[in-house]
């Protein structure tokens, strides 16, 4: 029978707790939401709701075609020229997804016969295009530049790490100044995924490259997603002039996919536009993730420390972890439940996203319901 193996990979999750279903939320959810990515509070933000609905009615519904036909509009390249500016590198492309942006970035900048080193805990974006590049991979320990070092060591010829500046499992950051380094002493590029790092970490949310003291570098490239701190939807690439005019004649997730929805530009144009005006809530989100975490320490849970907005809490098992995501949605609180295989060390837990938007007494009911409710 065709797809007859799909029922025994179904059996097996089933009987491993690993089990995913899709969940379709209200526009008026009543839960106080821990689980989205909408860092700085700005999805629903009237000036970026009005910069969706203004772009969709001035552009239309969709952009009609890929960026190198119809899909770029005036409006795109008003996009890019904020984001390079904001984040302080030369040029900048913007893509349909942050997936598409990274697949873009790491398969256009690896080459046949260059290296390819992947920090293991890397997002699956990363990990699928360095499945796709035609370089070489090596994986490396976690946010450990010896481990890069030694493997760059391996290979004479073109190079790039990549790597994520802030990991979306436990939200700690990569050393990004001292990979930096690691990757001048060896001639290599770092590409480097700032999703969760952007508006979030850097002077006023620049990004963590910003903060690195890295922005603008002709060695760096920066991917990002449009669809966090930025409440909207889509991916950017940052980096030297040269880079980005390499992406748009090599990058097969630029050249072959439909535009970034004007809506979506429109939104993300603004809420950059917003937290230009409003640095603090950078900050804002940072203090709200260290105060989550300290008091679900003082709690006796075990948290991880954030560097950034996430904080995640440990689970027993994959099974107790969806039971307590569960058990906490029961109680009016949307938490992020993760489970392999989307984290790279087995082990499963609770994913918390501060916003800059919560309240104090928001956290408190957030950690009472977390405390009450652990397995």
């Amino acid at each position: 029978m065709a797809f007859g193996w799909i029922e025994e990979q179904a059996d097996a999750r089933r009987r491993a707790g690993l089990v995913r279903t899709l969940r379709p939320r209200p526009a008026d959810s009543p839960l106080l939401d821990l689980a989205g990515n909408d860092y700085l509070g700005l999805a629903r933000h009237p000036e970026v709701t009005e910069g969706a609905a203004a772009a969709a009615r001035t552009w239309g519904g969709g952009s009609t075609g890929s960026r190198l036909v119809t899909g770029t509009t005036e409006l795109h390249a008003e996009l890019e020229r904020e984001l390079s500016g904001f984040c302080g590198f030369e040029a900048a492309l913007v893509f349909s997804s942050g997936y598409a942006a990274n697949l873009a970035a790491v398969t256009a900048l690896a080459p046949h016969g260059s290296l390819v080193v992947s920090d293991a805990g890397n997002h699956a974006s990363l990990i699928d295009g360095c499945r796709l590049a035609r370089g070489t991979t090596q994986v490396v320990a976690h946010a450990d530049p010896d481990a890069v070092r030694k493997a760059l060591d391996t290979h004479e010829g073109p190079a790039v790490l990549v790597s994520d500046t802030v990991f979306s499992v436990d939200g700690d950051a990569a050393p990004l100044a001292e990979l930096a380094a690691v990757c001048r002493e060896r001639g290599a590029g770092l590409l480097a995924d700032d999703a969760h790092g952007l508006g979030v970490l850097g002077a006023g949310g620049r990004g963590a490259a910003h903060a690195a003291g890295l922005a603008g570098a002709d060695d760096v490239v920066v991917m990002a997603t449009l669809s966090k701190s930025l409440g909207s939807q889509g991916g950017v690439v940052l980096g030297p002039a040269r880079v980005i005019d390499h992406l748009v004649n090599a990058a097969r997730t630029f050249i072959f996919d439909t535009g970034l929805a004007p809506a979506a530009a429109g939104a993300a144009l603004a809420a950059l536009r917003l937290l230009r005006r409003e640095p603090e809530r950078a900050a804002r989100a940072r203090t709200v993730a260290a105060e989550l975490h300290a008091r679900l320490t003082a709690a006796g849970l075990e948290a991880v420390r954030p560097d950034a907005a996430v904080v995640s809490v440990r689970a027993p098992s994959p099974e107790q972890a969806v039971r307590w995501a569960a058990d906490c949605r029961a109680a009016g609180l949307a938490v992020g439940c993760f489970r392999p295989p989307s984290v790279p060390d087995g082990i499963s837990r609770l994913r918390l996203t501060a916003r800059a938007d919560l309240s104090g007494a928001q956290v408190e009911r957030a950690v009472r319901v977390i405390g009450g409710t652990r397995p």
